[in-house]
C-alpha cells in the first residue's frame, strides 16, 4: 500500500486566515452543506456569511472584482465562513492572507442533468420572480424541454463540444471551472489545460474537496482536516439527515436512460477524470487519518 502522509495532505496548515471559503459548485448538495455550516456556526462559535442572492450571478470575475472579493473575505472577523458561487480566487496575487478553501464535487453527468432540470423547476422561477419582479418569464417551449430529447435531437443546449467557450452569465456545464480559476485558459470545455490547472488548484489550495456520492467519507475528512469549523458535523448530520437530504431536492426531475448518459459521457472525459481525481484525493485523506500511525510518515 502506498505510504500516506496526513500532514502533507492537509492544506489547512498553509492558510493564514481563520476563515473558511466555500466557493460552492452548483448542484453538488451545497445547500445541505450550507445548512450544516449554519448549525456548526452555533455549535463551534464562528460567524456565518454568504453572498447575497443576485439577479445575474457571474462566476468568472474581472481582476478588480477578484481583488474586491478577496478584500471582503480578508476583512471578515475570525473565525468565519464565507460562501459564494464563484471560481477560485488567488489571494496571494493580491498580497492578502489565504483562507481555508473547501468545496464539493459530484458525478459530472448527474450534475449536468440536475442543473438542466433545476433551472426549469416551477419553484425556482417563483423564488426568482419574487426576488426580482422585473425578470422576464421563460419561454414555455424551453420550460417543457426534456434532457433526453435535448441530447438526442442535437439541441445546442445539450451539445457539449470540445474546446468551446461559453461566455456570459456562467458556464455550468462543468465543475472544474470553479477550481481552475478566472483566466481565459480555464474556459474551453473539456480541455487538458483547464483540467491540469484545476487538479493543481485542488492539490495545492484546497483543504478538502468533498464528494456528494461519498458523503460519510466527506464529513469524516472535514472533521479531521478542518476541526475548528467541522467538529461535530457527523453528529449534526446524523440527527437531521431526513431533513437535510430534502433541501433543494427537485421532484420534477425525470429519470434519464443510461444510453443517453453514455452519449454525454463521451464528451465529458476530462470532467470525469477531474471528478475521479478529487474522489481519489478524498479517499487518501481519509485513509491517512485511519491507518495505524506507523504507516503514516
Amino acid at each position: 500500500m502506498q505510504t500516506l502522509n496526513a500532514k502533507e495532505l492537509n492544506n489547512t496548515r498553509k492558510s493564514h486566515l481563520e476563515v473558511v471559503f466555500f466557493n460552492r459548485v452548483p448542484k453538488v448538495g451545497s445547500q445541505t452543506f450550507m445548512e450544516l455550516l449554519r448549525r456548526l456556526a452555533e455549535r463551534n462559535d464562528f460567524q456565518f456569511h454568504r453572498d447575497a442572492v443576485q439577479k445575474v450571478e457571474t462566476i468568472r470575475l474581472a481582476e478588480d472584482q477578484q481583488q474586491e472579493l478577496a478584500e471582503v473575505i480578508s476583512d471578515l472577523p475570525e473565525p468565519s465562513v464565507f460562501i459564494k458561487h464563484v471560481c477560485h480566487v488567488n489571494f496571494t496575487k493580491f498580497n492578502l492572507p489565504t483562507p481555508i478553501y473547501i468545496n464539493v464535487v459530484r458525478d459530472p453527468i448527474e450534475r449536468v442533468i440536475s442543473w438542466f432540470y433545476y433551472v426549469r423547476a416551477p419553484w425556482y422561477f417563483v423564488e426568482r420572480k419574487a426576488a426580482f419582479p422585473d425578470l422576464p418569464l421563460p419561454n414555455p417551449g424551453w420550460l417543457k424541454k426534456d434532457f433526453e430529447s435535448c441530447v438526442l435531437s442535437g439541441d445546442q443546449e445539450c451539445v457539449y463540444n470540445q474546446g468551446v467557450t461559453v461566455e456570459g452569465i456562467g458556464d455550468h456545464r462543468r465543475q472544474s471551472l470553479f477550481f481552475c480559476g478566472h483566466d481565459y485558459e480555464c474556459t474551453p470545455f473539456n480541455s487538458v489545460g483547464a483540467l491540469e490547472r484545476a487538479k493543481h488548484s485542488v492539490e495545492s489550495q484546497y483543504s478538502v474537496v468533498g464528494v456528494l456520492e461519498d458523503l460519510n467519507t466527506t464529513l469524516s475528512v472535514l472533521e479531521k482536516y478542518v476541526p475548528r469549523f467541522f467538529q461535530g458535523v457527523r453528529e449534526i448530520y446524523d440527527t437531521s439527515a431526513q431533513y437535510l437530504t430534502k433541501i433543494n431536492k427537485n421532484n420534477f426531475k425525470p429519470p434519464v436512460s443510461e444510453e443517453v448518459k453514455d452519449i454525454v459521457r463521451r464528451n465529458f472525459t476530462r470532467e470525469i477524470e477531474f471528478y475521479q481525481f478529487c474522489r481519489q484525493r478524498l479517499h487518501k485523506q481519509y485513509l491517512a487519518t485511519h491507518l495505524p500511525l506507523k504507516t503514516i510518515v
